[in-house]
């Protein structure tokens, strides 16, 4: 058991991943994830090459190299950084290299800030990359042993990205229990690519493509989204059964099993949310919550299903979509398409604001009014100057 800051255990499951190749630049607040890898491998305590870029962009580009050379890689940013290695998500995922990259959530462009956010990596959702939001530091540890695990599935074959809250959780500390390298061996065996860039073995990889191929490649990479859904809930349940953490696959429930109506959270605001869902079962009120774990693939089937018996759901977002609402709020409408069902988006905490337990409960009072027949706003801002909520 490690007392330890998110950005640490993010570290410390790369080390027990045996990680081959770290290209890295630094961005706050994803710095500490490459100091304590460098750390490690200083230390001797994992045989890893340590490439020190000059950008983002070249950050992702040796990591898709690497990759393509047949080396489980690892690497971390955040924000503008994101951005910046933008060109290059696209050309990692349709390559089908299994490449994990840990995101510190966190505000992208102007006004300038640092503080948490999720608009960095929505931005990139449709770039091909799985995408996993993590709730708490034990999660972000067990997700990046998990990652290499779906990503390396010769089903899936492409690259994960696990988010978590910056500073929310990249500079906390919580107990976190760290696996033995042993069982983590056990769980994750070495990295066996198919077709990589050997002298030995002349082949090309990502060169120019007609557009007779194009299409049949894009379909081939949504196809492999679809695999890698069966394939989370394989790695989960097997990660379940030999470290005794079940994070629940695609999404996970906290009482919902006779709830009236539910509201669905991503990464740190569901750990308070499920404080403000017992205190309001305490006062009669039937509520619960749906954690959305992957974004990508989008879990459709999955919130249909639980959603099948509530009146109402409310949906958190830590990020707006310009034409209405946030990407969570518009993802599951989509999901919901034919259904009466109310659906309300909550937005809170954009640029690292504080959603407080307050704040929750008023989300799940608007969602019950909603239930009831009352007419609410669609897209509520909360704790937002000039809007009243």
């Amino acid at each position: 058991m490690m007392v330890i800051t998110g950005d640490h255990a993010v570290a410390v499951g790369a080390k027990l991943c045996r990680v081959e190749v770290v290209p890295a630049y630094p961005i706050t607040p994803q710095t500490l994830i490459i100091e304590h890898i460098a750390d490690f491998i200083n230390d001797g305590e994992i045989d890893a090459k340590f490439l020190t870029m000059e950008s983002e962009h070249s950050v992702m580009s040796a990591a898709a190299a690497a990759s393509a050379a047949g080396a489980r890689v690892f690497t971390a940013t955040s924000s503008q950084g994101l951005a910046f290695m933008h060109e290059m998500l696209y050309a990692t995922a349709p390559l089908r290299l299994p490449v994990v990259m840990a995101n510190a959530s966190r505000t992208l462009g102007g006004p300038p800030g640092i503080w948490c956010e999720y608009n960095d990596s929505m931005g990139a959702r449709d770039s091909g990359w799985l995408q996993v939001y993590v709730e708490d530091n034990q999660e972000a540890l067990d997700m990046i042993i998990q990652a290499y695990r779906i990503a390396e599935d010769r089903r899936v074959l492409l690259p994960v990205m696990p988010c978590l809250d910056g500073f929310v959780l990249t500079h906390t500390v919580e107990p976190v229990e760290v696996p033995e390298q042993e069982d983590v061996d056990s769980f994750l065996p070495p990295y066996a690519p198919g077709i990589i860039l050997d002298p030995a073995r002349p082949a090309m990889i990502g060169t120019f493509m007609p557009a007779e191929y194009i299409m049949e490649l894009r379909r081939q990479t949504a196809g492999a989204f679809e695999d890698a859904k069966k394939v989370i809930g394989e790695v989960n349940g097997e990660f379940a059964k030999r470290f005794g953490r079940n994070y629940g696959g695609l999404i996970d429930t906290y009482r919902m099993e006779d709830a009236e109506v539910a509201l669905i959270t991503m990464g740190t605001v569901t750990s308070t949310s499920r404080e403000v869902v017992d205190d309001m079962r305490r006062a009669g009120k039937k509520v619960g919550i749906i954690k959305l774990r992957f974004f990508r693939p989008f879990p459709s089937e999955e919130l249909r299903e639980a959603l099948s018996s509530v009146s109402a759901v409310g949906v958190f977002d830590r990020s707006i979509s310009y034409h209405g609402g946030g990407p969570a709020f518009n993802e599951i409408r989509s999901a919901l398409y034919g259904s009466a069902l109310p659906v309300v988006n909550h937005l809170a905490g954009i640029g690292g604001r504080d959603v407080t337990k307050e704040q929750i409960m008023k989300m799940f009072e608007i969602t019950l009014k909603a239930a009831q027949g009352e007419k609410v706003n669609t897209i509520n801002w909360h704790n937002t100057r000039g809007e009243t909520v």
